[in-house]
């Protein structure tokens, strides 16, 4: 088959033809619109300008002169800071607590003293001034409160036993006092039933003539105990021939059996409810505090001594 030749155009026609293909491939990738674009804001410009600005290294010694010193100065501050809150904290832990309330309280207790001085100097009532800054109320809850303190000071703390008993005698009466407002046999019950029990063993004292009434020239009547049967003394034993009824019985087993539950409490949250039960191994309780350590530590040593010893078997 016989090979064809092919006619070789003119240069100018084919520059043509290809650079006319070229833009119509480009103007169908991008295609043209036909409203104008909006100009970037300058915002727009920096972020699409910094991206370039960054990756192309620092030509000006100056620059990275300023940076290096800013990091510097940045470094110094940082570390004057850490020095500054260091020393801080180390005074902070170095005080003590007590010796700052201690010395806040020496410092309003000679303000106090001040103003007290300064206001007699000036002829005025410190009492009164000092009242100005609070409301009634307030004054009369700070001098409840005040009372309160004094009496539970007065009260609490142990004297002596005198001052025991008579604790346990108020708290008796005010358990009657309570008593009378339930309506279960208080003070006042108690009361008229001593009366009537007095009454009866006068009449019959008088029935009997161990008691005799003389009246005097005065027109006082004066009872006269013959026998002492009735006016007990150090030496008479008529006094213990009373039997109380059955309800004061009871009271007085109440009493007991609720004492007894308060000393148990009261034992219990010391930690000596099983002492009797126990063997005593110390003399004091520091003693018990020093033997309870060493057995924290020494027991799982010594325990097949100790078993040996309660055997008997030990060497």
């Amino acid at each position: 088959m016989p090979v064809t030749l092919k006619r070789k155009g003119s240069p100018s026609l084919d520059d043509g033809d290809e650079s006319s293909k070229r833009r119509f491939a480009e103007q169908e990738v991008v295609p043209q619109s036909d409203e104008a674009a909006p100009p970037l804001t300058t915002e727009a410009q920096s972020i699409d300008e910094k991206p370039a600005s960054s990756d192309l290294p620092l030509s000006n010694p100056n620059d990275r002169l300023a940076r290096f010193s800013a990091l510097r100065a940045r470094n110094k501050a940082s570390r004057e800071e850490n020095l500054k809150e260091t020393k801080n904290e180390t005074r902070r832990l170095a005080t003590d607590p007590s010796q700052l309330t201690s010395l806040s309280r020496k410092r309003d207790v000679a303000q106090h003293k001040l103003l007290k001085v300064e206001t007699e100097e000036a002829g005025e009532d410190f009492e009164r001034k000092r009242a100005w800054d609070w409301t009634i109320e307030e004054s009369e809850r700070w001098d409840e409160r005040q009372a309160e303190k004094q009496q539970r000071r007065d009260k609490v703390a142990f004297r002596d036993y005198r001052d025991e008993a008579g604790k346990v005698y108020d708290r008796q009466v005010r358990e009657m006092d309570k008593g009378d407002a339930k309506g279960e046999g208080g003070l006042a019950d108690r009361k008229s039933a001593y009366e009537r029990e007095k009454a009866g063993a006068i009449e019959r004292a008088i029935k009997s003539g161990g008691l005799e009434i003389v009246e005097t020239d005065t027109g006082e009547l004066i009872a006269v105990d013959k026998d002492g049967s009735l006016f007990s003394t150090a030496d008479s034993t008529s006094n213990f021939q009373n039997r109380p009824d059955r309800a004061a019985v009871d009271r007085l087993v109440a009493d007991i059996r609720k004492a007894e539950e308060v000393r148990l409490k009261k034992r219990r949250e010391r930690g000596k409810l099983d002492e009797d039960s126990q063997d005593v191994t110390y003399i004091n309780e520091k003693n018990k505090q020093f033997n309870q350590k060493l057995a924290r530590f020494y027991n799982k040593y010594t325990a097949d001594i100790r078993e040996s010893f309660e055997r008997g078997t030990a060497i």
